[in-house]
């Protein structure tokens, strides 16, 4: 039902201007038992260096987050879209039909992020880029929809995919409670402090890989903590 995937355990790689751990396959990192979660492909948890980043490279048929934890991250892409997204936001790419853009830690400390691929409902549509700040109380001791491709989530940035990412910041002792629908599945990191959740507790940059068998999730922070859910297909 919750099965706990602890941070030292996971997949990565140590580039000098980028110290990487992925939650999933990805680039090197093969685990044929960890490919996706659901329609959740990617979880990457990165560190970037002061004054370094991803050049310019190409996606295409992937609804690709953004949820910077800390610093900044500046994306420019060939549509012309330009924009620095600050720690606690979160910016969205619709890659579609291809889209060419860099990932750049323009700050004078290093940036940390979690890069979240889902897979798309439909493919071939034109590629899209937006980013939005959260007020940060709007986030404290309940969950937030920050993006979404599910009705009912008008305020949060849209992605193409049947799915949503949430957050939520919890001072040590509160708790909030997540209900999963049937048929779905949760990937839940606790981006800082220490929970529990159903009694499993997760550290920062703990995974924790949730069915439906468990439809309601109790998050408790033992410590002050922020939490970042996503909900797939």
């Amino acid at each position: 039902m919750i099965e706990l995937r602890p941070y030292r355990e996971l997949g990565g790689a140590q580039h000098g201007w980028l110290d990487t751990h992925h939650h999933f396959s990805f680039a090197e990192y093969y685990d044929p038992m960890r490919m996706h979660w659901g329609h959740l492909r990617v979880w990457n948890d990165d560190t970037i260096a002061a004054h370094s980043g991803f050049p310019r490279h190409a996606h295409s048929d992937m609804e690709i987050i953004t949820y910077v934890r800390k610093g900044a991250i500046t994306h420019q892409d060939n549509l012309g879209n330009r924009g620095r997204t600050e720690a606690g936001d979160v910016q969205v790419m619709s890659a579609g039909t291809g889209i060419a853009h860099s990932e750049m830690n323009e700050e004078d400390q290093a940036t940390q992020i979690f890069q979240i691929w889902i897979m798309p409902d439909e493919k071939g549509l034109p590629p899209t880029w937006g980013s939005k700040p959260f007020p940060k109380g709007e986030r404290r001791g309940s969950f937030v929809t920050l993006a979404s491709g599910l009705p009912g989530d008008a305020e949060a940035l849209p992605i193409r995919a049947n799915a949503r990412l949430v957050a939520a910041t919890l001072k040590a002792g509160q708790s909030a409670d997540y209900q999963i629908a049937a048929g779905r599945k949760v990937y839940l990191v606790p981006a800082s402090g220490q929970i529990e959740v159903n009694g499993v507790i997760a550290a920062a940059g703990d995974g924790l890989a949730i069915s439906d068998e468990l439809l309601l999730l109790q998050v408790t922070a033992q410590q002050d903590s922020e939490i970042v859910l996503v909900d797939v297909a």
